[in-house]
């Protein structure tokens, strides 16, 4: 089999001239066939499945070939793994290993073997999936998990309609009933196919799909082409059968992205109870139709079938119910802080009921996946990242569901084919066609000592992971510098400025000492409630929530000829200044209260608040309007949010506040000598250098230097300081507090 037969939904995407590059390169080939696998979610998820090849290299005591087994290492995703990604063992000590197996009861124990089959200085962690791979006697092997396979593998009728589907293909594909992967279900499979000569593929109840081939090139058309019949098996079910899930009961709401991000604080403080999450929100088609469903309530209670879903998803999801056509928004929010205590009650049942004196600690009762009708799903992760891909591993979950539900043809009684014995089908769980794995089994998988100890191995978190910070003016100075630092200390960070280019151009900085997903951008007038409102929502929306508020935008005026400053200028001064800042208290708010979360603002006041001066009185008075409100916001918001304040010295580098004729001007002011021809960096260092002579440090005031002090205060290492303002202005003595 080396070339592919014409395919309905996939693409043969292998492309003979990048594979001649690293012909004869067996490790590279099985990154390259890798990688095209795990580039479409169809043939499997993030993180899922492994890949596999048996190859040569030279031993390095000997000098002479030896067989390789080259796998996905423990933890790591086909889609983006390079060569450096694969543990490499000894196939022959892997083979050994057979001896010493005591049974399935002390399977656990074959993993500590692994790391001692190691090839030379190889020291990636191995997958449990190992044995499987190893003894299955073919030279590349791919364990994939496609949704329309384990739509048939979780179907009461799956092992009928495999025969059916193997004598409508002309395929051999065989049937092995649930068995968790490691040491054991190797042994199974190795059984499956010499019991099934001629053998081209297997499916494993509950789980997913086996292929092989005895080149990397045959490897991959055997399980695009597998893959891509089973597409076409389960849509050609789904057309006859029409309406999924028992028909739809809530239609999706017109402005349900609004009413999103209005709920979705509500939802992150209920879910956070234990730490906080960053959520992502998806009114994905097939999420707003199993949400809306007259089944999906029943479903969501069965939760997940395929181990790699339910280790993201939690043994199940949260259905929310909500009526949108006879309750309002708020009745919604009620039901949530409501709700959710029952949801981590059950979920302490479930683990209490099932673990064992050596399971690994309750991680955290409270749900990742919420199902809400006219919504659709809102997933909670660590970051980003996790959000999103646990929100799309629930979809493969509902393409899993409704493709069981495709496949449906009348009632099906015990012993259904994913168990090995009739008691063992009395512990699965049964939805119409759709079967869910036995709690047990899912608590052996979710808290498998394994999986806990591929967690431990993970980094620690960064200082501001899981927090979410919106920075206004961070386009330039002191705002970009304070984006940066959260970016590069793991917040999720939003860039808002007046200068919507400058504010995208900082976010893609951030993107590049972060993650592009942790970062967005947005413009802001500080002027404007409607502009602040905007930028809240925008925020909410993008990653759940706010946890960090940092205002450096201020506006400086510039007298006329004549010294003075306008009416206008006056006034818009205290707006910007002044108000902006209530404005901007005043729009996150709501959403502080209602996520319940200890969070922080922090906003820039300035050294010119307690020093008076000539020519500046709109900005300094402005700044010093500003510092009381500091504390009265303070008291306001307390005790969820800390208000607090930095008070720089001039800032003149990176300052939009600094144009080159203000500048100009105060050379003139301070009598700094200068010439027309030089830079406008040039005159601003003259400027910065006469500002720090007049501090007791003889320091000039970076924007870094500001931006340290605000990160400080948004921080958990100043949780008990509010209402204050902090200098930062070099010991300039004029500005000492009185």
């Amino acid at each position: 089999m080396h070339e592919i037969q014409e395919t309905t939904y996939l693409k043969d995407l292998w492309n003979e001239d990048l594979a001649h590059e690293v012909r004869g390169d067996e490790l590279a080939l099985l990154r390259y066939r890798s990688n095209l696998l795990g580039a479409d979610l169809r043939i499997t998820n993030f993180g899922g499945g492994n890949t596999s090849s048996k190859i040569e290299l030279p031993d390095p005591f000997t000098g002479q070939p030896v067989r390789i087994l080259a796998v996905k290492g423990s933890g790591g995703d086909i889609g983006s793994i390079t060569e450096s990604g694969f543990a490499l063992l000894y196939l022959d000590r892997l083979e050994q290993l057979k001896k010493l197996y005591r049974g399935e009861k002390y399977e656990d124990e074959m993993v500590g073997y692994y790391p001692l089959s190691a090839f030379g200085q190889n020291r990636v962690a191995a997958s449990i999936d190992t044995p499987l791979h190893a003894f299955l006697p073919f030279s590349h092997v791919d364990h994939l998990h496609p949704d329309w396979a384990i739509a048939l593998a979780a179907s009461a009728n799956g092992k009928r309609k495999l025969d059916e589907f193997n004598r409508e293909f002309d395929r051999k594909i065989v049937w092995i009933p649930w068995q968790r992967p490691g040491f054991e279900l190797a042994l199974l499979i190795e059984k499956a196919v010499k019991d099934n000569p001629g053998v081209e593929g297997l499916i494993l109840g509950g789980h997913g799909l086996f292929t092989w081939g005895m080149t990397q090139r045959e490897c991959y058309l055997n399980s695009i082409r597998t893959i891509d019949q089973m597409g076409e098996f389960i849509q050609a079910h789904q057309a006859k059968k029409g309406s999924l899930f028992g028909g739809l009961k809530a239609a999706p709401v017109e402005d349900r992205k609004r009413i999103a991000a209005e709920i979705l604080p509500t939802l992150r403080g209920a879910v956070s109870s234990n730490r906080r999450v960053i959520a992502h929100y998806t009114d994905h088609e097939d999420a707003l139709t199993f949400a809306g469903s007259e089944w999906g309530k029943e479903l969501s209670a069965l939760g997940t079938s395929c181990p790699d879903h339910f280790l993201r998803t939690r043994v199940c999801p949260w259905f929310v119910h909500w009526d949108a056509a006879k309750e309002e928004v708020n009745a919604l929010k009620a039901r949530i802080s409501k709700d959710v205590a029952g949801y981590r009650a059950t979920y302490k049942k479930y683990y209490e009921a099932w673990a064992t004196p050596d399971s690994p600690k309750l991680r955290d009762s409270n749900p990742s996946v919420v199902v809400i009708p006219g919504l659709g799903l809102f997933g909670f992760g660590k970051n980003k990242k996790e959000a999103r891909i646990t929100t799309e591993f629930f979809i493969n979950a509902i393409h899993v569901m409704a493709g069981a539900n495709a496949l449906e043809d009348g009632e099906v009684g015990h012993p259904l084919p994913q168990a090995r014995t009739e008691e063992q089908s009395r512990q699965f769980t049964q939805f119409h066609n759709y079967v869910a794995l036995p709690r047990s089994e899912a608590f052996r998988i979710e808290y498998w000592a394994l999986e806990e100890a591929k967690l431990q191995r993970m980094a620690p978190e960064a200082e501001f992971s899981r927090k979410i910070a919106l920075v206004i003016g961070g386009a330039s100075g002191i705002g970009r510098e304070v984006a940066l630092l959260l970016g590069g200390r793991g917040a999720h960070v939003v860039v808002a400025d007046f200068d919507v280019e400058g504010a995208t151009k900082v976010s893609t900085e951030v993107g590049k000492v972060s993650s592009e997903e942790f970062v967005a951008s947005t413009g802001l007038d500080l002027s404007s409630s409607q502009s602040l409102a905007e930028a809240v929502r925008f925020t909410v929306s993008k990653f759940g929530g706010i946890d960090i508020v940092a205002n450096t935008a201020a506006i400086y005026p510039v007298a006329g000829a004549d010294g003075e400053l306008s009416d206008a200028q006056w006034a818009q001064t205290f707006l910007v200044n002044v108000t902006g800042n209530y404005l901007l208290a005043r729009n996150t708010d709501w959403v502080f209260r209602e996520q319940n979360l200890p969070a922080t603002m922090v906003l820039t006041g300035s050294a010119n608040a307690v020093v008076p001066k000539k020519g500046s009185e709109a900005y300094d008075t402005s700044k010093a309007a500003l510092n009381h409100l500091i504390r009265e916001l303070a008291v306001k918001l307390s005790p969820c949010v800390r208000v607090n304040g930095i008070a720089p010295a001039t800032v003149v580098a990176g300052s939009t506040m600094f144009p080159r004729d203000r500048v100009v001007q105060s050379l003139h002011k301070y009598k700094i000598d200068f010439s027309e021809p030089e830079s406008t960096e040039d005159l601003r260092d003259k400027l910065a250098d006469f500002y720090a002579q007049r501090t007791l440090t003889k320091r000039t005031i970076l924007p870094q230097d500001c931006a340290a002090a605000i990160v400080w205060l948004a921080g958990d290492q100043s949780a008990k300081t509010t209402g204050h303002v902090i200098p930062v202005d070099g010991g300039l003595c004029d500005a000492f507090l009185r």
